[in-house]
């Protein structure tokens, strides 16, 4: 089910459109006769046949008069919002370096499919999401909760993730030979400035499908393998063969993400759409003993605004 905002723009676009048919089919032109007998009672002049501007019509309802206004505006936002862009705000660090708290995004509805925007069923096939994409998604466990990561398994996949080393066997889809396992490449670039659990995190340059990403590594932690769940009898603890018709996702702050390693795969009716864009991104710095609300912004990045990779 889509969010309640998804569905207060579909009920107040039909209400102000169904509103204003009825108007026209039933009612505008009923009114528009009376205006023209007043007239010609008020002048005395029989020839007039049309009047024009608000004359025309001037004991418009104000309810009608509303639902002429806001139609469209309703209709363009629902337009807009369910089949082509919606904006997000991130709400954690679980995509650094990537993604940071306060980075407004735009996310591309129509990449894998265009729904609709009540019951959210495919109407249209327009793509699959890619290896390396950074999607977002309705949470497998409560769909009113929007998640966003990065694409790492395909449907069919294996994927092994081993001592902060990602490893991957592509499904096989009738290949001969199939693919074999391959150890996805990671580059150290550095000690960043981020901070976490008393250590600075370390940035890492990995290459998935045709892309390549940034992400962050706590030198002092291990992997959390305590936690991690075997999601199908025969794998091992940190070992995931994703379905058909799902997909496997993490979190670019590798040590920080709660993300399919922890609760599993992300079917492919939970997808919103593709990460594309960040259009603003807003610090927000401020204590709690300051004159201004913490909601507040307290600066602009400015060098943040553009494409996701």
């Amino acid at each position: 089910m889509a969010n309640y905002f998804a569905i207060f723009l579909v009920a107040m676009t039909a209400i102000t459109g169904i509103i204003w048919l009825i108007d026209a089919l039933f009612f505008v032109k009923k009114r528009k006769v009376l205006a023209l007998e007043e007239r010609r009672a008020i002048l005395g002049d029989n020839s007039i046949v049309e009047l024009e501007g608000e004359e025309a019509d001037p004991n418009l309802p104000a309810l009608v008069d509303n639902a002429k206004q806001f139609f469209p505006i309703f209709a363009l936002v629902m337009v807009f919002r369910s089949f082509l862009y919606e904006p997000f705000q991130i709400p954690s660090g679980s995509m650094m370096p990537t993604l940071l708290v306060g980075d407004f995004i735009l996310v591309e509805k129509f990449s894998y499919g265009i729904k609709d925007p009540v019951f959210r069923s495919k109407l249209i096939e327009t793509g699959e999401p890619k290896r390396g994409d950074v999607v977002v998604f309705k949470f497998p466990t409560d769909p009113n909760i929007d998640f966003i990561k990065r694409v790492v398994g395909l449907p069919g996949d294996k994927v092994i993730y081993r001592n902060k080393q990602l490893y991957i066997t592509e499904a096989c889809n009738g290949q001969k030979p199939c693919p074999t396992e391959k150890m996805i490449s990671q580059t150290y670039q550095g000690r960043t400035d981020f901070i976490s659990r008393g250590a600075y995190l370390e940035e890492y340059t990995e290459g998935l499908g045709s892309k390549e990403h940034s992400l962050l590594r706590n030198p002092k932690t291990i992997d959390a393998t305590s936690r991690y769940q075997p999601r199908q009898p025969g794998t091992a603890i940190n070992e995931w063969i994703v379905p058909e018709g799902n997909y496997f996702v993490m979190g670019d702050n590798r040590d920080n993400s709660e993300d399919g390693r922890y609760w599993g795969f992300v079917p492919e009716a939970n997808l919103v759409g593709e990460a594309v864009l960040i259009w603003v991104s807003f610090e927000f710095d401020r204590v709690p003993e300051d004159f201004l609300p913490t909601w507040v912004p307290s600066g602009i990045r400015f060098e943040r605004s553009g494409t996701i990779n």
